[in-house]
Order: structure tokens, then C-alpha cells, then sequence
């Protein structure tokens, strides 16, 4: 199908001649103005339903000289990366002279995914931004109508073809992040895990790969929320039933929580354990001692993101990769040398 085609939002006209009605008739039943017909209203509300048909309110906020929004669909606004993300989109719209509305959408229940659409869509949007981080992205991502301009951020990769991404290489930075740790002479690396959009997220599978590569069995994954007490929990669990040496986060906050989990069970950071995290946040240089991770600049996926909606009017999808670097700092050293 033409692109031009399949991105055409449903008009007016598109309404009343699926209804069989007048343009007029359609108009009336929008503004409730004037007395229609029970027998048309219901034909009207029923086209309306059926072709997803909603005010443009781009054109109108155009018509009054308003400025044109832009919505950002993400499931948090505090974890570092979301609002991170946000902070970098927030920036270069209005630099180019638009705003952001910001929908949160916490569930992938298909009911509060197209309440929280169908709310953003009554704005007079240019476009949305969705971030796709978990699963609530992917499912905003999968909803909203085609004709909308849209564009997802990611961490890990690609996953809904039909649109353009901004997205980090999780997957690469993972990969080179343990390969650093079995360099220093780890017989392998373990891994606590954040919930990803998919089964495994990138971080995981680049993990998971780096070991395979060198011929080493990938240990039992431990898995966490984004919660610090959670890696913290995790972060004990795994110490107190595996000898382990080294440690690849899903986040720093794990990463951290993971630091005290270790002293808590006697053990010396980087002395006797090597920890690194993901995403360089900013306490992470902070920290005692300072945690290596891999540095996302999130606000600047952020602007790609909004960079790729602005150039994304018609045409098949665009995707912009950046690949994370890997910071070393003190959080990681050779296994103790009785190993």
C-alpha cells in the first residue's frame, strides 16, 4: 500500500459517505447543534466508529494560529532513562516551536492502552513520540492509527518494523561490557535483569551471547524490577547461593543496590566482587567506588527521536542507531587471586 495512502487520516467526507448522509449531517452530529434524525445519528456515530474518524485537531489548532503538539506515550516519568528520554524530546520540540502533551500508560490492558489514546488524540497533534522501553510501549506502539506520524524510542532494537526508531544497542554494549569483565580473568559473569519490552531484553541477550562466544555456559539468570530494594534482593539471593565474581546490571540502581548487597554479605567491591551497571547515571561516578556502566545519553535519543517524527511525513521507515560506550571506573577489577 502507498505510504502517502496508508498514513491519510479518515475526513469528514470519509464519514458521511460510509453513513450515507450528507457532510452537513456528519457536522451536525459533531457539534450536537442541530436535531438529527435517531436513525442518522446512528449511522453517523457508527461510520465514525468503524473508520477510527476523529476532529483533526491539527488543521484546527493550524487554522488558529496555535502552535502544533507533539505526545510522548511512556509508562514512568521518574526512572532515570524515561525521563531522560523526555527531557531530550521536551528540548527539541520546543526549540522547533512545538509543545509535548505527556500520556502515561502503566497496563497493556487493550482498554486503558486506547483510553489513554483516545484522550491524546482529541489534541491538536503534529505527531507522537512512544517509548518503547517495556511493554506498555510496544502495545501504545501497535495501537495507535497509522495515518498518526510516530516514531518509538528503544533500548535494544527494532522491534515494530512499520515504524521509525531511535534506538540504543543494547545489545552491542552488553556484549562488549562482559567480554570486558572475562578479559580481566572472570571465568564468567552473572547477570540481574530489568524487565524488557520482550522476553529478553537486549542487555540480556548481548550477555548472553558474549558468553557463548567464548565457549562458557550462560549461569541462571537473576531477575529484578526496577525497584533499588529489588536489586538488592536479587543482588543477595544470587551471592548467597553462587560464588559469583562479577556481575553485569540491568541499570546502575541495580548495580548500586547490588554494591550493598555485597558488603552486607562481607564482601569487598571490587576486591572480591566486580559490579557494572547501565546507563551512567549521573551518582554513578558518585558512588564508592565509582561504578564502570555504560553510558546512554538518553536525552539525545530523545532529540533523534523528535528529529526522525519532524523528517517522517511520508515514506518508508527510518532508524537511527547508537551504540552506548562502556565507562571503566572502579567498580571492576581481576577476581581475587585465590580463583
Amino acid at each position: 500500500m502507498d505510504e502517502n495512502i496508508r498514513r491519510k487520516p479518515p475526513v469528514i467526507a470519509d464519514v458521511a459517505k460510509r453513513a450515507g448522509v450528507s457532510v452537513p449531517t456528519v457536522s451536525r452530529v459533531l457539534s450536537g447543534t442541530t436535531r438529527v434524525s435517531p436513525e442518522r445519528h446512528a449511522r453517523v456515530l457508527k461510520a465514525i466508529e468503524e473508520l477510527g474518524y476523529r476532529p483533526n485537531g491539527a488543521a484546527q489548532a493550524l487554522a488558529r494560529g496555535d502552535q502544533a503538539m507533539i505526545a510522548v506515550f511512556t509508562s514512568s516519568i521518574t526512572w532515570y532513562g524515561y525521563a531522560s528520554t523526555i527531557h531530550g524530546i521536551e528540548k527539541a520540540a520546543r526549540e522547533a516551536g512545538y509543545l509535548i502533551t505527556i500520556a502515561v500508560v502503566e497496563a497493556t490492558s487493550p482498554a486503558q492502552v486506547a483510553a489513554a489514546i483516545n484522550q491524546v488524540l482529541g489534541q491538536p497533534l503534529a505527531g507522537a513520540v512512544v517509548l518503547e522501553y517495556d511493554p506498555a510501549g510496544v502495545a501504545v506502539l501497535a495501537a495507535l492509527p497509522e495515518w498518526l506520524p510516530t516514531v518509538a524510542a528503544a533500548a535494544g532494537g527494532v522491534k515494530a518494523t512499520d515504524r521509525s526508531h531511535a534506538y540504543m544497542d543494547d545489545e552491542v554494549a552488553a556484549a562488549q561490557a562482559t567480554r570486558y569483565l572475562l578479559d580481566l580473568g572472570h571465568k564468567t559473569v552473572h547477570h540481574i535483569a530489568i524487565p524488557s519490552a520482550g522476553s529478553e531484553s537486549a542487555r540480556t541477550l548481548g550477555w548472553r551471547r558474549a558468553l557463548r562466544d567464548r565457549g562458557i555456559s550462560t549461569p541462571e539468570i537473576v531477575v529484578s524490577d526496577w525497584a533499588p530494594m529489588a536489586g538488592y534482593d536479587a543482588a543477595r539471593r544470587l551471592l548467597q547461593s553462587n560464588d559469583a565474581t562479577a556481575i553485569l546490571c540491568g541499570n546502575d540502581d541495580i548495580a548500586i543496590a547490588a554494591a550493598k548487597a555485597a558488603r552486607d554479605c562481607g564482601l569487598s567491591v571490587p576486591d572480591d566482587l566486580s559490579l557494572i551497571g547501565f546507563d551512567d547515571q549521573p551518582l554513578s561516578a558518585m558512588w564508592d567506588p565509582p561504578l564502570t556502566t555504560i553510558r546512554q545519553d538518553f536525552a539525545n535519543l530523545g532529540r533523534e527521536a523528535f528529529k526522525l517524527l519532524i523528517s517522517d511525513r511520508a515514506g518508508e521507515p527510518q532508524n537511527i542507531r547508537i551504540v552506548p560506550d562502556l565507562v571503566v571506573r572502579g567498580s571492576t577489577a581481576p577476581p581475587p587471586a585465590s580463583l
